[in-house]
C-alpha cells in the first residue's frame, strides 16, 4: 500500500519494539523515513537501551523496502542533539510531513510513590515528557511552514489510568496526553494535527526486539511468564497487543486518512482500558 507515499516520517526510539516496528510500517507504506534512536544507556535507567546494532537493523530492513533512510544518534533528553536531527532531516529531505514520538523508557518503577529517588523520578519525565515537547519544539517550525503536518506521540494506557508501583511512568504518561491535547489547539489553524496513542500491554515481539514487558516483570520483581499470565488476563480480547497494532494506527494518524482528526488519544489496548 502507499497511505504515505511522497511523505517524509520522523520516528524516535527507532531501534526497537514499537518505534523499529512504526519505521517499517512507515516504509511499507512508501515513506521516506528519519530514524533515531539513544542508542547508550542513561543514568537511573535501570535496564539497557537500544543498541547501535538495533537501529541499523532498522535501517536496512527499510532500505530492503525502497524507501530513503536518513539514521541518526539522538538523545531526546538534549535538545542540542534533538535539534541537529531536525536540521538533518530538512537537509536530506527538504520536509517533514509527519512525527512519531516514540522514545520513552518503562522504569525506574516497582515502588510506591514516595520510594522514588529524585533521580528517578527526573528521568521519567525528562525522557517521556519533556522529551516528546523538545522534538515538537524543533519540528513544529518546519510544519508551520509548511502548513500541514501530523504529530503523532506514542503515550500508554497509563496515560489514562493508574498503575500501582509506576507513578513516575504514569505521571509522564498523563502529562504527554495533556500535552497532546494543549498542542492540537497551538496548532490547529495551521492544519497540524496531534495526536496520541495509547497501547495497552504490548508483548515483547523478537522480530522488532521488543523487551517492555520484561522491563515490567523485572520492575515487579517476577517472572516474564507470569506478567504475561497477567497482560493477557488484563484484556478484554483475551489477546494482547503487538508493536505493529500499533504501528497500523500511526499510519492512519499520519495519512490523509485522518485529516479531521487533532487532539485526541485512540487506545490501541485489546479493551484494557473498556473494563
Amino acid at each position: 500500500m502507499d497511505r504515505l507515499k511522497n511523505k517524509v516520517v520522523l520516528i524516535t526510539g527507532a531501534g526497537r519494539g514499537i518505534g523499529k516496528a512504526c519505521a517499517i510500517k512507515a516504509a511499507e507504506e512508501g515513506a521516506d523515513v528519519i530514524i533515531s534512536d539513544v542508542e547508550r544507556n542513561i543514568d537511573s535507567v535501570p535496564y539497557d537501551l537500544s543498541r547501535t546494532s538495533q537501529l541499523d537493523d532498522t535501517e536496512k530492513v527499510c532500505k530492503r523496502l525502497g524507501v530513503n533512510v536518513l539514521k541518526k544518534h539522538a538523545d531526546v533528553t538534549k535538545v542540542e542533539e534533538v535539534s541537529a536531527l531536525v536540521q538533518d532531516a530538512v537537509d536530506r529531505f527538504g520536509r517533514i510531513d509527519v512525527l512519531i514520538n516514540n522514545a520513552g523508557i518503562g522504569a525506574p518503577a516497582g515502588k510506591p510513590t514516595h520510594d522514588y529517588s529524585s533521580d528517578e523520578w527526573d528521568i521519567l519525565l525528562n525522557v517521556n515528557l519533556s522529551g516528546p515537547w523538545r522534538v515538537i519544539k524543533c519540528v513544529a517550525p518546519i510544519m508551520l511552514k509548511q502548513q500541514v503536518g501530523s504529530i503523532i506521540n506514542i503515550a500508554s494506557t497509563a496515560g489514562l489510568l493508574g498503575y500501582k508501583h509506576f507513578a513516575g511512568y504514569v505521571a509522564s504518561k498523563h502529562g504527554l496526553v495533556g500535552l497532546t491535547k494543549s498542542a492540537a489547539l497551538d496548532y490547529a489553524m495551521d492544519n497540524i494535527r496531534v495526536n496520541a496513542i495509547c497501547p495497552g500491554p504490548v508483548y515483547d515481539d523478537e522480530f522488532v526486539d521488543g523487551s517492555m514487558t520484561k522491563v515490567v516483570a523485572d520492575s515487579l520483581g517476577i517472572l516474564l511468564g507470569e506478567q504475561e499470565e497477567i497482560d493477557l488476563q488484563s484484556v478484554a480480547m483475551n489477546t494482547v497487543v503487538s508493536p505493529t497494532d500499533v504501528a497500523e494506527a500511526t499510519i492512519w494518524l499520519g495519512s490523509d486518512e485522518s485529516s479531521r482528526v487533532t487532539g485526541t488519544t485512540i487506545t490501541v489496548d485489546a479493551g484494557y482500558s473498556a473494563k
